[in-house]
């Protein structure tokens, strides 16, 4: 049970990393409508299906760790701390404050931080990295939109 827990827990946290910067960032998403944005730019609909699945990966992958017996995990998941807050950053940057150049530096130091937790995840549990993958492919597309979007306004 209290396996069941710790992963129920560990969803809920990162889900509400998610919501908490949805509702922080809700009255400025139309920004899109403001700004010109590149090509491949998805439908505005799709990030929040994304990130979602994204949140409970990402949130499955830290239980796997907090739940192993390494005693290499509690560095692993400050790492992965450190990317929630990043995560969070990056959209009041972005959405609120439409300060696209630091929102991208600041999606540059989140893709490191999810190089270094799957790194760091990998030794303690293969399949617990392998979920920040999407994470991290998610992240590389961001950086190209937020890159673009600098570029185009």
């Amino acid at each position: 049970m209290k396996k069941v827990k710790s992963y129920v827990f560990s969803i809920l946290l990162a889900l509400t990393v998610g919501g908490l910067s949805a509702l922080a960032t809700a009255n400025n998403m139309n920004i899109y409508d403001k700004i010109n944005i590149p090509p491949l730019s998805p439908p505005g609909w799709l990030f929040p299906v994304v990130w979602t699945i994204l949140y409970i990966l990402m949130g499955i992958s830290a239980a796997m760790i907090f739940t192993s017996d390494s005693n290499k995990k509690d560095d692993a998941l400050f790492v992965y701390a450190v990317s929630l807050v990043l995560n969070f950053s990056w959209s009041i940057f972005f959405f609120n404050m439409q300060a696209f150049i630091i929102s991208f530096v600041i999606l540059v130091a989140l893709w490191l931080s999810i190089i270094i937790t799957i790194i760091k995840y990998y030794p303690i549990n293969k399949a617990a990295a392998w979920l920040q993958l999407p994470y991290l492919l998610w992240v590389t597309f961001a950086g190209y939109l937020n890159f673009a979007i600098i570029l185009l306004n």
